[in-house]
């Protein structure tokens, strides 16, 4: 390493957040630039361990030493090309990712782990200011055409990977504009929509064709696509959400919370919202169910919505804050984790079951029943279970509730039902080594694995372009 006792010269540092009061006044990333003097720094303290465990946390294999040593001896354009080799879009996963390299970082036995997703970050960053990033189209074309459908991460890399293979790559998305979750389900906030679009105009430039308004097996004939593609690979995510299957969950005020964010989403876009109901917080007493990131982005847009209070629920307990002594190192606890919605302003209570919405006469939300909960563990069958604690029923008031407790599998209906592809167990699309029971018909992504991080979706639609291209060769 550039310098091997960095990690006992410094100290990790992050990017300071802008003021609360005026980022919830606007959709912009909330954090400040970093200067690359810093990131130099932080590049530094990647220890030169020996075994670099961050590769396995990475589920892209990211070779994080080696791109943190080329910061460190500001050798930018290495880096990027070492970034590059295992990730399609280090802006995105620079962004929205969970960083879990983070947790198997050797110095996070007993320090903070270097700041991996930060280096990540600028490293891409410093090549689209550099111009390192130039649109590279393949010189020779293979004469085979392959269709993606669903433009999510999953789908881009997919696309990305096989053009680059010679393969002419067609993407289709059923929506007015290409990036699925990246587009619809995360807040400009956390990602503005110019880092998709900027990405976009290379892919395109490299080749790749965008369909949008392109529902595959509604408007878009599935026999179209069987017909002039010699392969299809199938990224339509896990878009069937989890319900609560509660009284009152059909009231007026009861969302799924990316209704919620993918409309907003449009509305910052400036695109017409379709749907005849508005769903704005503003003024509205707000319970989000579910503790995690999605939870999260909704608690965000509520606050610039102005909502008049925001309660999140959590049905586990609270998790701690540090690593408990009987977890080992690397395994990933589950620590409590406070994001930059939060700090924005909210309520979060843990242990809570959500029992009851309840209306008005006119079919609106008015109030919600909790009740606090205590869990338990069957010793006979291993399996935990919760009990109600006596005397711990409520009613809150609430004129908006955002589930946000997850997805169940992909749509079924249309294209799934329409070509026969055989789903698993748990309802997803079955893909032995990505292929589906049709020969020329593949698989990545949430679709695939069920619901997922960006991170996991773009390792998928890696190795899936791997198995088409292979699938193709035998064609030939």
């Amino acid at each position: 390493m550039a310098d091997p006792h960095g990690f006992l010269k410094y100290k990790r540092e992050l990017p300071k957040p802008r003021k609360v009061d005026v980022r919830v006044k606007d959709y912009q990333e909330i954090y400040k630039s970093f200067p690359d003097k810093k990131v130099k720094t932080q590049a530094s303290r990647c220890m030169d361990c020996g075994v670099p465990f961050c590769h396995s946390g990475c589920p892209l294999g990211n070779v994080i030493p080696d791109f943190n040593d080329a910061v460190c001896q500001e050798n930018w354009e290495d880096a990027y090309h070492i970034l590059s080799a295992t990730n399609n879009f280090p802006e995105f996963t620079g962004r929205i990712c969970p960083a879990p390299c983070e947790t198997k970082c050797v110095l996070g036995i007993n320090q903070p782990p270097v700041a991996i997703e930060l280096i990540e970050k600028n490293i891409i960053e410093k090549a689209f200011e550099e111009g390192f990033i130039q649109p590279s189209p393949p010189l020779i074309r293979s004469g085979k055409k392959v269709a993606v459908v669903g433009s999510g991460p999953a789908g881009l890399a997919t696309a990305s990977q096989l053009n680059r293979e010679g393969h002419s790559v067609t993407v289709y998305e059923r929506n007015s504009r290409i990036g699925g979750l990246l587009r619809y389900g995360i807040p400009d906030f956390k990602l503005e929509k110019w880092v998709i679009d900027r990405r976009l105009q290379i892919m395109e430039a490299e080749g790749i064709r965008f369909e949008v308004n392109a529902n595959v097996g509604d408007n878009i004939p599935v026999k179209q696509l069987m017909d002039e593609f010699d392969s299809i690979v199938l990224c339509g995510g896990s878009t069937v959400p989890r319900k609560l299957n509660i009284k009152g969950e059909d009231l007026k005020g009861v969302h799924f919370a990316m209704d919620f964010l993918e409309q907003n989403n449009k509305r910052v876009a400036g695109d017409i919202i379709s749907k005849k109901e508005e769903l704005l917080a503003t003024g509205k007493n707000v319970l989000v169910i579910g503790g995690g990131d999605t939870g999260s982005d909704c608690i965000g847009t509520s606050n610039r919505h102005k909502a008049k209070s925001i309660l999140q629920l959590e049905i586990l307990v609270q998790p701690p804050i540090k690593r408990p002594t009987d977890i080992p190192w690397s395994a990933a606890p589950m620590l409590l984790k406070t994001t930059s919605s939060h700090q924005e302003g909210c309520e979060r209570e843990w242990g809570i079951l959500t029992k009851e919405f309840i209306g008005d006469k006119k079919g609106k939300l008015k109030a919600v029943k909790l009740v606090n909960i205590k869990w338990t563990l069957n010793k006979e069958t291993g399996r935990s279970g919760f009990e109600e604690i006596v005397e711990t029923e409520r009613e809150i008031p609430c004129e908006m509730a955002l589930l946000a407790v997850g997805y169940l599998y992909p749509q079924k209906e249309g294209l799934l039902e329409e070509l026969k592809i055989e789903l698993t167990e748990r309802g997803n699309v079955k893909g032995e080594n990505y292929q589906t029971n049709l020969d020329k018909v593949f698989t990545a992504g949430d679709m695939r694995r069920g619901q997922s991080l960006v991170v996991w979706a773009i390792e998928e639609g890696r190795k899936a372009a791997i198995s088409v291209s292979s699938f193709l060769a035998k064609e030939d």
